[in-house]
């Protein structure tokens, strides 16, 4: 436990502070899998690990499901940030999700830190003070996978892109870094929803493009179903051509299985299997939920951690003054080696390019990655340009907003 000035910890012991944490997740939509019961699992070992108590209280943890809608969840943050005395809000796994709930953040001054959504927009036009961006964002994924494939030979790229503001930027990005690293695009097909399930029409001309790289830019939904029916179409097995996954979950790989998934590229934030650190605590998560941790499910652990360790060092839990300490407090934990937090509210650590092993190189139950490339922070997450994020204008900076 890190403790600031003891005056500042006395006072709040004094005056009875107590830390309310709200996970706000998805328990039943796309992202119930690779979120939901697990992030929740996630953010109980936190708080177990930090003590369960604060300025002499208990920590308590709220839990709800946004369902994948933002009406759903400014509703509910409104509530906890209100009438519900909640502290800070964790978990947001969708994009529209998050942006909802970080503008309630400016409304109320309370924090919140979204464990999985990926728009760029969360710390550009939609950024906040009191908003943390914290496993990656589309640029990021995109950086890494785009950026990757080029120069290993596979320079032509075929998009099948689910039809909607994520799935777009999600490409857009991807293929601004496939051109920077001196790539092409060939070819791009749409599909409507994410509850698309027949991508037969879609694979044939993927197929007959001839692309070196076939990249689904959808998420959870559509990957498995998308993989098991490219692998029957034997798109990528016995030929060049190779699946690439933009929006990855562990969870995915999991359910299509190896022999199915083998060869995909992608990026990630988290891998339970890279380091010491996060194979301990990883088998901790193990022995609770029967399955390893994904990357939305171990960000939810180390923000939650990194939260408490600067409500303590703040000795408060107001929202200024413990968001001045997230940003003065490096991150090193299972999840980042060296993570800290910009001012523009994204969580900047180094970013993986993984490729999923094929059965013969699996060892053991959850072998899944082999770790291709690691890409710094800083290239991970380069600077923003100046004004994208309202925060970082010059007159308008506020002071709370450190450098």
């Amino acid at each position: 436990m890190i403790c600031g000035p003891c005056d500042a910890v006395d006072a709040a012991k004094a005056s009875g502070q107590s830390v309310r944490i709200g996970v706000l997740t998805d328990m039943s939509g796309t992202y119930a899998n690779a979120s939901g019961t697990g992030a929740v699992e996630a953010a109980r070992m936190a708080v177990e690990d930090f003590g369960g108590r604060v300025f002499g209280a208990p920590i308590e943890l709220v839990v709800a499901d946004h369902k994948d809608k933002a009406d759903v969840a400014l509703a509910k943050a409104r509530e906890w940030y209100g009438v519900g005395g909640v502290n800070a809000i964790f978990g947001l796994t969708t994009s529209s999700v998050a942006i909802a709930v970080f503008e309630a953040t400016k409304e109320q001054r309370k924090i919140a830190v979204a464990a999985g959504a990926v728009s760029s927009d969360l710390t550009g036009m939609f950024c906040s003070p009191y908003g943390v961006q914290w496993a990656y964002d589309t640029s990021a994924l995109a950086i890494g996978t785009g950026s990757t494939a080029a120069p290993s030979g596979r320079k032509s790229w075929f998009f099948v892109t689910l039809d909607s503001p994520l799935g777009r930027s999600i490409e857009s990005d991807t293929a601004r870094m496939v051109a920077a690293a001196g790539g092409s695009v060939v070819g791009t097909m749409r599909f409507p929803t994410a509850s698309t399930t027949d991508y037969w029409p879609l694979l044939l001309r993927a197929r007959q493009s001839n692309a070196d790289v076939v990249a689904l830019a959808a998420g959870a939904d559509g990957v498995t179903s998308f993989a098991r029916q490219a692998h029957e179409f034997d798109l990528a097995e016995g030929r060049h051509q190779r699946l690439a996954s933009l929006l990855p979950q562990l969870t995915d790989v999991d359910a299509m299985g190896l022999k199915v998934a083998q060869g995909m590229v992608l990026t990630d934030a988290f891998y339970w299997d890279r380091t010491d650190q996060s194979r301990a605590w990883s088998k901790r998560f193990f022995e609770r939920r029967h399955r390893m941790p994904t990357t939305m499910q171990a960000s939810v652990y180390s923000s939650i951690s990194h939260y408490l360790a600067a409500v303590a060092a703040a000795g408060s839990v107001e929202a200024n003054a413990v968001m001045r300490k997230m940003r003065e407090m490096p991150i090193h934990d299972m999840f980042a080696d060296n993570g800290r937090i910009a001012p523009d509210g994204r969580m900047m650590h180094d970013m993986y390019v993984m490729q999923v092993k094929t059965p013969q190189e699996s060892g053991y139950p959850w072998d899944y990655y082999k770790i291709l490339k690691t890409i710094p922070s800083g290239q991970a997450f380069p600077s923003r340009v100046e004004g994208q994020c309202p925060l970082l204008r010059g007159p308008e900076r506020p002071p709370d907003i450190g450098g």
